[in-house]
Formats: structure tokens, sequence, C-alpha cells
């Protein structure tokens, strides 16, 4: 355990930090995951309209890379794109 007051200071902080990340992680894997169970064209191409406004969010927050929030970007769009 920290024994500085700073460190214990981080320690909390951290904490607040990943519970937050992991909360827009886990918002962000539910939106792709809407994409790839979609019935239809119509459907997938509203839920990637929703899945791209989360990715964007988190790259902007820097909670995932720019290039990784590309990458999955990419792919749903991809996979939008061969339904038929």
């Amino acid at each position: 355990m920290a024994h500085h007051k700073s460190a214990i200071k981080r320690i909390r902080t951290s904490l607040k930090e990943r519970a937050y990340n992991r909360h827009y992680k886990k918002q962000m894997r539910l939106a792709i995951k809407a994409v790839l169970n979609s019935d239809n064209k119509e459907q997938a191409a509203t839920e990637l309209k929703n899945a791209y406004k989360i990715i964007d969010r988190l790259a902007a927050k820097n909670i995932i890379h720019k290039n990784n929030a590309a990458n999955k970007k990419a792919r749903l769009a991809r996979f939008v794109n061969k339904m038929a």
C-alpha cells in the first residue's frame, strides 16, 4: 500500500477513472454487438450510426486510441456494406 498522501490520492483517482473507462468501453462493445446482430441492412445502418457516435466519443476522450477507433469503424462499415 502507498505511504505518501499523494500516492494514496492517485490510487483513489485511478480507481474512479478505471470505473468510468470500463463503463464507456462496455457501452462501445454493446453498440458493436448491436450492429453485428442486426437482422437487416436498414437496422444495421441505424445501429452503425449509434456505434460511430460512441466510438468517436471514446477516441476524443482518449479512452481508446484514434487508430483503434478507426479500425473498429472500418470493420463495422465493411460488415454493413456486405449485408444483402
